[in-house]
């Protein structure tokens, strides 16, 4: 079931698709972790969610690429969902890792710049691509195209 795809493609938590669906947020959990849920159950996600109850069954959720969402998409989240077809997981947490360390050694690099020339080039390379980690991150979070859970801090 593509339950959780669903609420987290919605930016919803659990407790808001329950208060939605007027649903236990115990009763989501469950449903999320595989288990049965009833027809009843089934009726109040799908109305919430605005899907039908044959899309909440299915298994597997593949994007349409015809749609006009997918069209409005920036080329570079394109590759990025590409990317986690392919399996290769995009987590937040690595491109989370990737931004502190390119922090990290940029300004390192940046204060041996002072002394050599050439890690001033290195340390501003480095900054700008935890820049571009930090935009990484915050698409990410604006698409839901993470595989992990989303952290609150950054």
């Amino acid at each position: 079931m593509i339950l959780k795809q669903l609420r987290i493609g919605r930016h919803l938590s659990q407790e808001q698709l329950a208060q939605m669906s007027g649903l236990n947020v115990r009763t989501i959990q469950r449903i999320e972790s595989g288990q049965n849920a009833s027809l009843e159950s089934l009726k109040c996600l799908a109305s919430a969610l605005e899907v039908d109850i044959e899309t909440l069954n299915q298994e597997n959720f593949a994007m349409n690429t015809n749609t006009v969402g997918w069209q409005n998409l920036p080329f570079w989240l394109k590759c990025w969902f590409f990317l986690n077809f392919l399996s290769v997981r995009t987590r937040r947490s690595v491109a989370r890792r990737i931004y502190v360390l390119s922090h990290v050694c940029g300004f390192t690099f940046c204060a041996l710049g002072l002394v050599y020339e050439a890690s001033l080039v290195g340390g501003l390379i480095l900054l700008a691509n935890a820049y571009l980690f930090a935009l990484l991150i915050s698409q990410g979070d604006k698409y839901g195209i993470w595989y992990d859970p989303v952290e609150t801090t950054m």
